[in-house]
């Protein structure tokens, strides 16, 4: 965990401090070395949340790009089971940035824990992932949308990752930040069964959007309008029919791999 309560504020781990778990009130041990970034963690083995996972680097930098009081928020549903949510935003958006795999049916519980999610996976985790992700956009055509470039991937199995990921119901953010620090690809939610659709969305936009508690205009309005349009143009209804199709288009082009 990267926050501790200290005196009732948090706190991040400092070398022979104590403090208290949010989520479980029990007491935390601050961690501090050379190899591992420091983290408080519990005594012995124990761990209070079953989704939490050990952070790396990459997730505390996507986290300090949000407010304090945003990070590490724990939630409680109706029945009281409780859960760290990375970061919730003032629209109550939660953002979970996932690194390691997690099980389909771990994914789908936290889709219904949280309604309003988003994530934002670790696209080099596995070596795998980067090729397989470069060869179908390679082999993707553009989806009948103006004004942004929406690839429509022929091949979604032939990818590990959009295997696991295509059918989020919730929004999900591919990033592959060694290679390209400024850009992530964004998996439409599912808009046609069997279908998969990616946008490359800017990093500085997916933070500001989410500062500026923008992101239920991507949701509820921009989102609905892609779908009517590649709806429609299966129909043979030309996109001019739809107004405003995408308020939040980016000016970008489309570049070949990252």
């Amino acid at each position: 965990m990267k926050y501790a309560l200290v005196e009732g504020r948090k706190t991040e781990a400092l070398k022979s401090l104590r403090g208290i778990c949010p989520s479980c009130s029990s007491e935390l041990v601050a961690k501090c070395g050379e190899v591992k970034i420091n983290h408080w963690s519990h005594k012995g083995t124990q761990n209070c949340d079953i989704w939490w996972e050990n952070e790396t680097e990459w997730h505390r930098q996507w986290k300090s790009q949000f407010p304090i009081e945003w990070q590490e928020v724990v939630q409680f549903d109706a029945k009281g089971e409780k859960h760290i949510a990375d970061v919730k935003t003032d629209k109550g958006w939660v953002l979970e940035f996932q690194h390691s795999y997690i099980k389909p049916d771990e994914r789908r519980s936290r889709d219904t824990f949280y309604p309003k999610l988003v994530w934002v996976i670790d696209g080099l985790r596995r070596k795998t992932d980067r090729t397989q992700f470069q060869a179908i956009l390679e082999d993707s055509s553009k989806a009948p949308v103006d004004n942004v470039n929406i690839r429509k991937i022929n091949f979604p199995e032939d990818s590990r990752l959009l295997k696991e990921w295509h059918n989020s119901e919730a929004p999900v953010f591919f990033d592959f930040h060694e290679l390209d620090d400024s850009r992530l690809w964004f998996l439409l939610p599912v808009l046609i069964k069997g279908e998969a659709y990616l946008t490359p969305f800017s990093r500085e936009e997916f933070i500001k959007v989410h500062n500026d508690n923008g992101f239920d205009e991507l949701v509820n309005i921009i989102i609905p309008n892609i779908r009517d349009i590649i709806i429609g143009h299966k129909q043979g209804i030309s996109n001019r029919a739809i107004k405003n199709p995408l308020r939040l288009a980016r000016k970008r082009p489309y570049r070949r791999g990252f």
